[in-house]
Formats: structure tokens, sequence, C-alpha cells
């Protein structure tokens, strides 16, 4: 007869919370019985290898639905229940025995799942009713226990002789309200997809019978659903590249090879394994906000998250894979993780491995780290970037730039090995294009004294360049700013000696152009070239027009200086201008700064009035 027993703590309202707030997802009690069923296999193999009246067997665990019947059925031949213990596993909830069961025997190499003791009330998400029949070997019966969920249980003996337990499952009836269907766990194919998300590296094979057509006729036939031994959990030498392909093309849904593997197994105080892919091409969404960063996480093979953000710093997002780890910290519910040291542990140790990994390629494969830089370069940048630089030594022997005297890419390291020694600066420039860039009339004393200048064509490049300052003790210089190094002491004096006799026409200059221009001076980086435009303190103009085509940024402005090359016939023929008429440098100023910004990559401010001065200097010229 069977008898019934309430439950130990303030079950009706614990179940409550159990059952419909610990867990975001009610899929998730699949997970949690067959990891239960693990675990009680577990026991019996381990309590097998000592005691002999607990014989070792195929192990298995079998799931059972039936449609019409709304019932899923999930059993296993591992060690069972004693009545004693249905009563203080099941009948006290958060009673974890798998817990009590590493306490009891002091070994930390049983690999058991269950921590929590929560999880088999996971059930009653989906299920009206529940039902337990188990068999112990150390029980002279069996037993059925059997709840609704709500405040009491029922415990009788049954006849049954083989060891295991078997849960069985009469499901809700669906909830239309809430787009609930829970008779979608009776389904094969919903069973096959939830054993192959969560429990796909569970060690004992999960079986159920499927119907297949032989013959034009349909048999059922026995299917393991779940491949058992994580490939990530292999010996390197057992992989092939072939496998590792498929199994990253399977798990993270890409058509292409992965251009780097990072298989790495640590052992010692932290306890994972890591199993890393860099893709050889970044995907459609990479640099949208709908893009997210992450890495599956793994608990002894069951899967815990998704995309766990915590394992990977933003710079490193490009890389998928996954974390099995036995020492995180999971919450109840093991959906979530706990903010804990372990992972950051983790996160730290994989930061490092991947850097190593990426320093590797650039040194002994520099073609794929070019390919992998063309796909990823931003994001490094942007590391860099971010948090002030915070990241700047981390990241910046992983940025590569093109030059004015070689297409291929360098580092910096290679700039600064390669460099003069007198030469006290890395020089840069900023544009759209590597052509542009050589075309800058600011490149002209850089030809001249042979000086090697990145070529900055990401809008990403100088906000980096400004944050990181210096490589080691070397700066970075822009040869678009007003200052410069580059100038001896007797060029100096020459110029202030010329700005001197011509203070006239320059300050006329610069009355004409108000305030478009800070300033006008005389130039000494103008060899060939008549005129350009350069930056005074503060933004560049480049970074003027990426700053422009932000929200709520129309007053952001660059101080422009328009230098002019006082060796130039130009300036010779606007100083006899001016002698003649000083009324006319007005229009001859309006088109050396139009010029100047049309060089700069600038649209021409007023096109009207250019166009104006233009037809009155040709005008002019005819007479």
């Amino acid at each position: 007869m069977a008898k019934t027993k309430q439950f130990k703590t303030e079950s009706k309202k614990l179940l409550h919370l159990m059952t419909h707030s610990i867990y975001t997802q009610k899929e998730i009690f699949l997970r949690e019985l067959i990891s239960n069923a693990s675990d009680a296999i577990d026991k019996r193999h381990f309590l097998s290898l000592t005691d002999s009246s607990i014989p070792p067997v195929d192990y298995e665990i079998w799931l059972t639905p039936d449609e019409k019947g709304r019932t899923l059925v999930i059993a296993d031949n591992g060690i069972g229940f004693t009545e004693e213990e249905l009563i203080n596993n099941l009948g006290t909830i958060a009673q974890s025995g798998s817990k009590a069961f590493l306490e009891k025997i002091e070994q930390n190499d049983v690999d058991l799942i269950g921590q929590f003791g929560v999880g088999f009330y996971s059930a009653f998400m989906v299920a009206e009713t529940v039902t337990v029949e188990t068999r112990s070997p150390f029980a002279e019966t069996g037993y059925r226990w059997k709840s609704n969920g709500e405040s009491s249980y029922t415990i009788e003996e049954i006849d049954r002789t083989d060891l295991g337990t078997t849960i069985i499952l009469n499901l809700r009836a669906d909830d239309e309200e809430n787009e609930e269907d829970f008779s979608q766990y009776t389904k094969t194919y919903s069973l096959k997809s939830l054993v192959k998300k969560y429990s796909d590296y569970v060690r004992y094979p999960i079986c159920m019978m499927v119907t297949k057509t032989e013959d034009k006729k349909e048999v059922e036939e026995k299917e393991v659903l779940n491949q058992m031994i994580p490939i990530w959990k292999k010996q390197k030498s057992e992989i092939t590249d072939e496998e590792m392909s498929t199994f990253y093309k399977h798990q993270f849904n890409d058509y292409d090879e992965p251009l780097k593997v990072i298989h790495t197994n640590v052992e010692g105080m932290l306890t994972y394994t890591a199993l890393l892919f860099i893709p050889e091409k970044a995907p459609y969404d990479f640099y949208s906000e709908k893009y997210e960063k992450g890495l599956q996480l793994y608990s002894k093979g069951v899967f815990i998250q998704d995309k766990n953000k915590d394992l990977l710093p933003d710079y490193f997002k490009f890389v998928k894979g996954l974390v099995d780890s036995a020492d995180i910290s999971l919450n109840i519910s093991r959906e979530l993780l706990q903010q804990n040291q372990q992972v950051k542990k983790i996160a730290s140790h994989l930061e490092k491995k991947i850097k190593s990994e990426l320093e590797s390629m650039l040194a002994q494969d520099r073609e794929k780290y070019l390919k992998f830089y063309e796909s990823y370069k931003t994001t490094l940048k942007y590391g860099i970037y971010e948090s002030f630089g915070l990241n700047k030594e981390k990241l910046q022997d992983l940025i590569l730039f093109k030059t004015s005297k070689r297409d291929d890419y360098i580092t910096f390291k290679e700039y600064v090995d390669d460099k003069p020694t007198d030469q006290n600066a890395i020089y840069y420039a900023t544009g759209k294009s590597k052509g542009s860039i050589l075309k800058l009339p600011q490149m002209d004393v850089m030809r001249e004294k042979e000086i090697e200048v990145l070529l900055l064509t990401d809008e990403i490049d100088e906000f980096m360049i400004q944050v990181m300052q210096t490589y080691g003790d070397v700066p970075f210089k822009s040869i678009q700013q007003a200052d410069t190094d580059l100038v001896d002491e007797t060029k100096k004096e020459d110029l202030k000696t010329k700005e001197k006799e011509n203070k006239d026409i320059l300050k006329a200059i610069k009355k004409a152009l108000k305030d478009k221009v800070k300033d006008v001076k005389l130039s000494y980086r103008l060899k060939e070239s008549a005129v350009c435009l350069v930056s005074g303190e503060g933004i560049s103009m480049e970074m003027e027009k990426i700053l422009k085509q932000m929200p709520n940024a129309a007053n952001v402005h660059a101080d422009k200086i328009l230098e002019i090359n006082p060796d130039h016939d130009l300036f010779t023929a606007l100083k006899k201008v001016y002698e003649k008429d000083e009324q006319k440098i007005d229009d001859y100023a309006s088109i050396l700064y139009h010029q100047a910004l049309l060089i700069e990559g600038y649209p021409i401010e007023d096109p009207t009035e250019f166009s104006n001065h233009l037809v009155q200097l040709m005008i002019d010229s005819s007479k």
C-alpha cells in the first residue's frame, strides 16, 4: 500500500519557486534528468569496482516518448534508490545525493555532475505528475515514488529486479495562452535536438527506439543520440584535421575551414580544457551591434551556456570555441555563472594563450597572419583605443601598417628597427588610400629626406595612434601637423627671415580667409607643391572628417594652418599681384585655400565663390 508523505520543507512555496523561477527555459529539464541518470551510473560503476554484489553492465540511458499517452520516460541502469534515499533525496528539496556521495567517499576524481539537488524538480515544469520507479542493490525490493509537485508524495513497494531508475513524466496540457507546447517532448526530432544541444557529451549512450523505413517497411531500431566523448577531451595526436574541421563547421555553423585552431588543456589549481577557433572570415554582422561574442561553456561535458561573454575580451571577440571545466561555480539552476575568480582566471589564461598564438602566427606564418589581419584588424585597433590605451602593451605588436616605401605590411617594431638611428619619431600620414596619401604635398619633404611614413587609411587608425602616443620610447608624429622636427636650424632662420620680409602679404591672405584658417605661414616642408593645409594643436583634419559624420558633432573642427611654398613660382606671382593691387589678394587667397582643401580631400565650402574667383583670375591673366 502506498504511503503518503509531506515534503520536509515548506514545499508548496519552494516547489513553485523551483519550477517557475529558477529555470529560464523549460527544456532544461531533460538536461537535468539525463545528468542525474549519468550520476547514478557513475555511482554504480564506482561501487562495482570494490563490491562484487553490484555487477557491472553495459551502462545506458533510455528515452521513451509516447505521443498518444503524452508521456516521456527517462530510464537508467545506475545505482537506484533505497526507500530512505527516496525520502532524503526526492522528499527533501535541495538535498543533493551526488554531493552527499562525494562527501562520503571523499574522492575528487569521481566526475559527478549534480551538486545542488534541485535538477530533479525541473521535471514539474513540464509534467503534471512525476513517477519514479527504482531499485537499489542495497534494498530487498523496488519502490515507486509519485508526486504532482505540490505538497506531498507517495511511496510504495513494487516488484522490480533490475537495478536503476525509471522516471515517467505525464506531461502538462499545452498552454496556448503562453504558447507552450509540452507535446514537443514526446516527438523524436525534439528530443534528438535537445540531447544534441545539452547532453551530447554525457559519457554514457543516450538511446531511443526510432522508426525507420527498410524495404518499404517500417521497423524500429535502437539509435544512440549522443557522441559521448567530446573531441576536446581526446589527445591532440588522436584528432585529424578533417575531424577538427568537421566539428568546427557543425558546432559553429560555418562553411569555411577555421583559419586557426587552439586546443589547450590546463591542469593544476585551475583545471579546464579549451578548444578555440579563429574563423577565416568575419561573419556578416561582426561589426554590428547585433553580433554577440562569447564562448560555449560546458561543465564536465554538460552544456551550460552558449555565449559566455566573460571568457573573452572584446578585442578577441572574433574567437569562437568552448571551455569545459569542472572548477567553475554554477548557480543553483546550472544556467548562469556566478561572478567568481575561476572564470576570471580562465579568461586571463585564454587571453594570454590567444595573444601568444597570434604572435607565433605573425612570426612563423606571415601569410596566414595577413589573412587573419585583413579580417580582424579593426577589432585589434579598437582594443588599443578603448579604455584610454589600457591594453596598448598587449596588442601593439599585433598591429600592421603599409608604408610610403613598401607595399607589404610592417609592425611598429620593424619600423623602429629599420629607421635611421638619428630619426627620433615614427612618422605617419592619414588618408583614404595609399595613393591619396602619397600625393599629399606634405610628402615632399619626406621623399627628399627618404623618411618612411606609416600610411593610416582606416578611420580608427589615428584615434589609436593618439591614444598610444609612443611605441616604446619613440613618439608618433603626423606629417600633417604644424609642428615637426624635420627642419634644421639654418632652414628655420631662413624661413623666419622670409616671413618677416613677406609679413604684409601673409597677413593680408589671413585677413581675406577670416576664420577659415588659424594662421598663414611659409612652409619648410613643401618642395614641389605650392600650398597645403596642416593641423594646429588638437584634433587633426582627418579626425575632423570622421567626427563630423557622427551625430551631434557639427561644431567639431580642426585648427587649419595654410602653408605656402616660398620657393614656388606661385608665391612669386602672388607677391607681384599684391604689389600691383592689394585688393586682388582676396581672390587669390580664396583660390589658394580651396586648392588646399581639395588636396586634403575636403569638399569646396563655397563652389560659387571659388568659381567666380577662378573666372576673375582667368580674365585678369588675359589682359
